[in-house]
């Protein structure tokens, strides 16, 4: 009606302030007033419509909260706030938000992941529309196999602020994980691709930038697959525990230079009448259990509760993808990209932000006891009582009446047995956890697979050849800086004074740029002087050399 156009940016450094862009440059009244402004008395029409700011961060809250199926009264109820920060309160806003989860409601309940009936041409349809959140994409071809990376903007924000495949998908689905303030694992990347041969990792991995930090190896799948498999395979239970035991030791002896071929198959041959278990870990694991264990050797090994954490991501992405009426939708690709990027991303998304705005507090509280190490720190230490005698099992009252005890079998041990209905799916429990922290604490009990690799990896620094000195003084430099970071952290565990743990470390300079002086140090020698007659000269040279230029 006014004939003009123009555009309002909030500006994303300042959000105080906002930048007017206009089609016409001169758009100011005789008055000298910007034309339409509730100053121009000039002005025709029914004045300019107020919409209520929407950030992306509100956005995504919304939609994460719709996802994860939160009543829509609930949702505008916190929407409205969200622009409350923003806007102040006005009674058109809350009009205006009502429409809008209305509206994004409807079309979260009516997209679908099927673009198109050919999966293949749906996935390029996906692609195309959301090019913002691909990281690394190769279609399928005759020389090349299919490959799909998928990062968020979100994703990728926590990655710079901190390998799994699942059965029955028509591809493997790689995520790589990272460990939030709370030691959860954080999906930041999803990787759908058929083919797993180094040529083709690395071309994800490389695009990612994924190794440039320490790796640790985690035991979880190992040991996730073996006790499920045990459960399934073997219905006597002492034969499973035994059996369970057995290759926690073979595990652990790989330190001791035990022959690993032969501890198997003299574990194999004792429990020859398990059939169905034989069987599957003749097929299974004997083709590759001496590259597991070479691996174990080469790195360090993550701790319980980096398995824990692991667990619970695994966990959640096989609840989410398992829950899903639609005939064949494992089989489609476009269905697993739709599944990732909407609810299991808004559930991390909403998780993380309860956790860090305090809000949501039934969500927060759920998502700090999804792994079994958080559960584990509930468990009281009185609940646990130790076999005096033979340190054989362990007792665990249960938090939900004193009359339910569960037993673990191994204690101390990462292949701990338990007779708990979670241990008994093959997921590393919380007993489990509680018992080894327990006897982490006791000289008696052999230390932890972690704490084994951890100390081995430091006396093989410390055993380099006399001869190459260059070696021996780094590997000396690195080994007390390990241990001088370990007593640290010790320290800061076992201390109530933080400030005493703090003015004990050793001084630690910034880099160069970051020091700053009050005054010129006493130690420090003069600068020259520079008389002004000096000063002019030089300006003068620089002025010529300019013009050679």
């Amino acid at each position: 009606m006014r004939g003009c156009h123009f555009v309002v940016k909030r500006l994303y450094t300042r959000p105080s302030f906002a930048l007017i862009i206009y089609n016409v440059i001169c758009h100011i009244n005789k008055s000298g007033f910007v034309c339409h402004d509730p100053l121009d008395k000039d002005a025709i029409g029914p004045g300019a419509k107020k919409i209520p700011y929407i950030s992306n961060e509100i956005q995504q809250k919304t939609m994460s909260m719709i996802y994860q199926g939160i009543p829509e009264e609930n949702v505008l109820e916190k929407h409205i706030e969200c622009i409350q920060q923003y806007c102040g309160s006005d009674v058109t806003f809350d009009t205006l938000a009502s429409e809008y989860v209305r509206k994004l409601g409807m079309i979260i309940k009516r997209s679908t992941h099927e673009l198109d009936r050919d999966d293949q041409a749906s996935i390029r349809m996906w692609v195309e529309r959301n090019k913002k959140s691909i990281f690394f994409y190769q279609d399928a071809s005759e020389m090349d196999p299919f490959i799909l990376g998928i990062q968020t903007e979100w994703q990728l924000q926590q990655m710079l602020i901190r390998l799994f495949g699942i059965k029955k998908l028509k591809y493997p689905l790689c995520t790589l994980l990272v460990f939030d303030s709370r030691h959860h694992a954080l999906p930041v990347a999803w990787i759908i691709t058929p083919s797993v041969v180094k040529s083709d990792m690395s071309k994800w991995t490389k695009a990612l930038n994924t190794f440039c930090c320490p790796i640790l190896f985690s035991l979880w799948r190992l040991r996730s697959s073996w006790l499920r498999n045990v459960v399934k395979k073997c219905s006597n239970i002492e034969v499973q525990r035994e059996i369970f035991k057995r290759l926690g030791k073979i595990v652990y002896d790989t330190w001791d230079s035990v022959n690993t071929s032969v501890a198997l198959e003299e574990c194999i041959q004792d429990f020859v009448d398990q059939t169905a278990f034989v069987d599957y870990f003749r097929s299974s694991w004997m083709p590759k259990i001496e590259m597991w264990l070479l691996t174990l050797k080469s790195f360090p090994l993550a701790s319980q509760e980096a398995s824990g954490a692991i667990e619970a991501y695994h966990v959640k992405l096989k609840t989410k993808l398992s829950d899903d009426s639609h005939l064949g939708a494992l089989l489609r690709v476009d269905w697993l990209v739709h599944k990732l990027t909407t609810e299991l991303h808004s559930t991390y998304w909403l998780n993380r932000y309860a956790d860090e705005s305090n809000s949501f507090q039934n969500v927060k509280e759920e998502y700090i006891a999804s792994t079994s190490w958080h559960r584990a720190l509930q468990i009281p230490d009185s609940a646990v009582t130790l076999d005096d005698k033979y340190n054989l099992f362990a007792k665990v009252a249960s938090l939900k009446g004193s009359s339910i005890t569960h037993i673990v079998w191994n204690p101390g041990s990462e292949f701990g047995f338990c007779d708990c209905a979670w241990s008994m799916q093959g997921n590393f429990c919380k007993d489990v956890i509680k018992v080894n922290m327990m006897c982490d604490n006791d000289k008696a009990c052999e230390p932890s697979m972690s704490s084994r690799s951890f100390r081995e990896i430091l006396m093989d620094l410390w055993k380099k050849p006399m001869e190459d000195s260059i070696i021996l003084d780094e590997s000396a430099a690195w080994s007390h800086q390990m241990l001088d970071q370990i007593k640290q952290l010790v320290e800061l565990n076992s201390s109530n004074d933080i400030g005493i743990v703090v003015n004990n470390m050793p001084l630690k300079w910034i880099s160069k740029k970051g020091r700053k002086f009050v005054g010129i140090p006493a130690s420090f020698p003069a600068l020259p002087s520079t008389s002004k007659s000096n000063l002019q000269e030089k300006n003068r040279k620089w002025k010529r050399l300019s013009r050679l230029r």
